[in-house]
């Protein structure tokens, strides 16, 4: 009698890390860069995204 091929069971993967919202997992956002003496906007700069602190991985997860 041939042997019967099984197929192997699934292995247990970690589940996915939860991505921040504010960032979208890139942990830098964007800030408007503002000018003058009535503030207009200029332009955009990158910082570190203060939810996550950089990480791109929702805290609270």
């Amino acid at each position: 009698m041939a042997t019967r091929r099984t197929t192997k069971p699934p292995k247990n993967t970690p589940p996915a890390p939860v991505v921040c919202s504010p960032c979208d997992g890139s942990g830098m956002v964007a800030a408007t860069v503002r000018v003058g003496r009535k503030r207009r906007p200029v332009g955009q700069q990158d910082g570190i995204c203060l939810n996550c602190l950089g990480s791109g991985t929702a805290p609270d997860a």
